[in-house]
Order: C-alpha cells, then structure tokens, then sequence
C-alpha cells in the first residue's frame, strides 16, 4: 500500500472512522469530512490526531491526496452531495491507486496476506468479533482487527498488529453506492464463524434467499485449507451443508462444540464441550444464553486453528468486559438499566430473555424503538405478536422517518395496537420530556429496564438511567 494523504467522505461512521484509524496506525495522513461528529467516534479521531471538517464542501479535498474513501451514506452521491461530485471529478484521469474508494475496499488491501477470521451472521457478530480480537490481544498474539462497535478495554475499535491473524467483523450490507458487493467479499476470508443467516436489511434484500445469496459466495471463497465455524441456528446449518471447506459446527447445547453445566449468576459458569469431551470451564460476566453461544463459537474457532490454549482462552474470556450497546449496564441503582441493540428481531428476544432470566424475580419494564428498516416494514407485524413475551410493560417510541418511502412503513400507531393485542401492557412515547414524566410515575423500585434500539431513543439512553438513578439511589 502506497498511500501518503488519505481523505474520508462520511468518516465519522464506525467502520469508515476504523478504516482510517488503520491507515493512521500505517503513518499515512488522514483528513476527512462528515455532517456531524460525536462521541465516541470523534474522540477516537482527535486522539490519532486526526482533522475532519463538519460539513461536505469540495474544498474539504486536500488537493495532493492520493485516494478518497466514501462512505456507503445514502446522501454521499454525487448528485446531492457537491464533496462526493468533487471526488470523482478528481479522480478522473488518475493512476488507478489514486481513485475512489470504499472501505472495505481498503480492508481487501490490508488483508491480502494474512489469516483472516472473518465473523460473519445476522447477529452475534460484533460480540463473536471483539471477543476473538480479545482474547487473542491478552495472549500476548497482537492480532490485527475491525470491530464494527465500540468495546470495552479496547484503545481503540480498529488495530494493526504484528501478529498474522487479522479478525474482522463482516457485514453482508452492500459495499459502497457504486459497488453492490456485499463487504464481505472483500475481506479475503479464509476462515470464517457463521453465528446466523436470518433474514435482515429488508430494504437491501427482499426476500430471504437473496439475503442468503451473499452467504453462499462468501462461503464459496474459502481455500481448501481454511474452517468454516458454523452456528446449529437452522439457516447456517443449511449454508454450513452446502459449503465445500472443512466445516465444524457449535451451538449452546447442540454441536460439535457446546456449552455443558451452565450455572446462570453475577458471573456464570459453564463447561466447554467438544462433543463428550470437557475442554475447560469458562466464567463469564456477560448476560444470557445468546453470549455462552458467541463464546462456544470463538472457542471452535481459535482452539481448531490452535491458535490460543484452552487456558489462554479461559483467561480471555474470563477478562472480557463486552461491547458497548450489548447488554450495557447504564445505571448505578437499586432498579438496573440495560441498553440491548434492538436492530432485529432475533437480536430484540435474546436481549430480553438474557434480563429475564438474570433477575426472574422483577417486572421487565422494556422501552422500545422501532429504528431499523425491518422494525418498520409491514411485513414484520407479527414479529410484535411474540417478541415482548416477557416483559411486564412495554413503551414504543416513534419509528424512525429516515427512508420511510422506501419500503410500506408501518405508523408507531399499528405496531401498539398490534403488541396490546398480545396481551401486553403497551403505551406510545413521542419525546424524552413526557417519556420521562411517564417513567417517573410508573417505575418500580422491584423493576429492571431494558433500552432496546439501535438508535438513540431521542436521548433516552442517557436520560432515563439518570432519572432512575435519582428515584432509586444505591443505599448508602
């Protein structure tokens, strides 16, 4: 890689500002725009020393950089954004090293000639992802890695290591505006774990087999002397049949490798399996069934390739302190409050059954918000017939209006409907100011709130923990 002066269009997104916290880490100099910076991706930024501009403006382009990386932003086109025009008139008449790109075509570059361990999946990625990155960064292995959110311990979400082994965290949604390959198949896998293929991104993938489709050439790619690590979940299983790589495969209580003896605690406990065979006992203080499953695949993985011990992995494990959004605690109080990342269905139900079973003896208060494009497609009604099964009470924030016209949006006003028809106690909320007045006059000193989005629920994130924190302090 020849790069002296990179320049990011969109660079506060996590895995356009990882992309260039790797190219940082390379020494080459990064500029970049975006229309709005936040914590903690634009503290990441400053700390590397990195410039970026509020706004798209042409001249925001240093005119001596030698490529131009765009996010995947539907706004960064050409068409409506004058940055994104300037680029690619910029680019026009030039070597081909100086030229557009998109990030995962960055990573293609970056991961040529190494051995990658591609996560991929409908959900579990980015827990399966840092918990690889992880426990192979306290082994002492310095791999290198991109974790498409922010985790606890880590420096930073992106790294370049000495070490051969490059973990990634691999998304299926399409690559770029101008380039519809999945990002993915950019990546160079050579092993990959396979934690779900249910169907997700509605508004990219209509139907289930086109969703599928990418799997399938992902899979597809893998050299003779790579590992498919595949989930017992019904859909990987079936693209796990079709793949012709060494396949093994992991589940909670099913698979080659599983989880055995679990005691459910502050810390839990639970025995690695391969088949009848204890591997170690693992302690972790991540919540629910879903997270013993992300920690039996890494374990397939890693201990396969024999890349870690058992006992390096346990150590691992042990220290892991989770992703930011996955299960959070925000509270420091008598009623808890978690943030579970909300995005699909699949995602919704193991955040909650994950509360519910660590504190089965309190009302499961859930504050909903409908953010994703498959939360809002009429198509995915019933998923409201069954998906608040165990909480007591159930707040549903406004949909998000971004992309509405898109697809056959459903209004805040039919999804309570149709949870209230399933027997739940069910009220709308429109802003943080009554939301929070609502709370005020319903919470429970025996309650324990779940913040499931991934969005920001209009600042109730950071709201709501404070209210409670106020109406049931620790006792002193």
């Amino acid at each position: 890689m020849q790069y002296k002066k990179a320049h990011f269009i969109g660079i506060a997104g996590k895995g356009m500002s990882a992309t260039a916290l790797l190219l940082r880490q390379m020494g080459v100099e990064i500029s970049g725009s975006d229309a709005g910076f936040y914590p903690p991706v634009s503290t990441y930024l400053q700390n590397a020393g990195i410039l970026f501009s509020e706004g798209y403006k042409a001249e925001n382009i240093p005119p001596d950089a030698d490529i131009i990386i765009i996010g995947k932003n539907a706004k960064l086109v050409p068409e409506e954004n004058e940055e994104v025009a300037a680029a690619f008139a910029w680019q026009a008449g030039l070597p081909a090293i100086r030229r557009v790109k998109s990030f995962p075509d960055i990573l293609e570059e970056l991961t040529r000639s190494k051995e990658t361990l591609v996560v991929a999946g409908s959900y579990g990625k980015s827990t399966s992802t840092a918990l690889l990155a992880w426990c192979l960064k306290e082994a002492g292995k310095d791999p290198s890695y991109f974790i498409g959110e922010v985790t606890k311990g880590f420096e930073q979400y992106a790294h370049l290591g000495q070490g051969n082994v490059f973990v990634l965290e691999g998304d299926e949604y399409p690559s770029a505006n101008w380039d519809p390959t999945s990002k993915f198949l950019h990546y160079n896998a050579k092993n990959v774990l396979l934690t779900s293929a249910t169907h997700d991104h509605v508004n990219v993938y209509p139907t289930h087999e086109d969703y599928l489709k990418p799997f399938r050439q992902l899979l597809a790619s893998l050299p003779k002397d790579g590992l498919l690590v595949a989930s017992t979940e019904r859909f990987a299983g079936q693209l796990a049949s079709e793949c012709a790589a060494p396949t093994i495969s992991y589940g909670l209580t099913t698979g080659q490798w599983h989880a055995a003896n679990i005691v459910h605690d502050t810390t839990t406990t639970f025995d690695l399996m391969h088949e009848d065979e204890k591997v170690a006992t693992f302690s972790t203080t991540l919540l629910g069934d879903h997270n013993i499953e992300n920690i039996v695949g890494i374990s397939a993985l890693l201990l396969t390739k024999k890349l870690l011990t058992p006992q390096e992995l346990a150590e691992g494990v042990a220290s892991f302190q989770g992703v930011k959004r996955r299960l959070e605690l925000l509270s420091h109080s008598r009623v808890p409050v978690y943030e579970g990342f909300g995005s699909s269905y699949e995602k919704a139900r193991s955040a909650m059954e994950a509360v519910a079973k660590h504190y089965p003896g309190r009302r499961l208060v859930v504050i909903f918000e409908p953010h994703t494009f498959s939360w809002r497609n009429r198509d995915a009604l019933a998923w409201y017939d069954s998906v608040f099964r165990e909480a007591a009470k159930v707040y549903i924030y406004e949909p998000a209006s971004q992309g509405a016209a898109t697809h056959a949006q459903v209004t805040q006003e039919e999804i309570v409907e149709r949870v209230r028809a399933a027997g739940l106690d069910t009220t709308a909320i429109h802003d943080e100011t009554s939301a929070l007045e609502l709370l005020r006059n319903d919470l429970k000193a025996e309650d324990v709130i779940l913040l499931l989005t991934s969005g920001d629920l209009g600042g109730l994130i950071v709201s709501t923990p404070t209210l409670v924190e106020e109406l049931f302090p620790l006792a002193e």
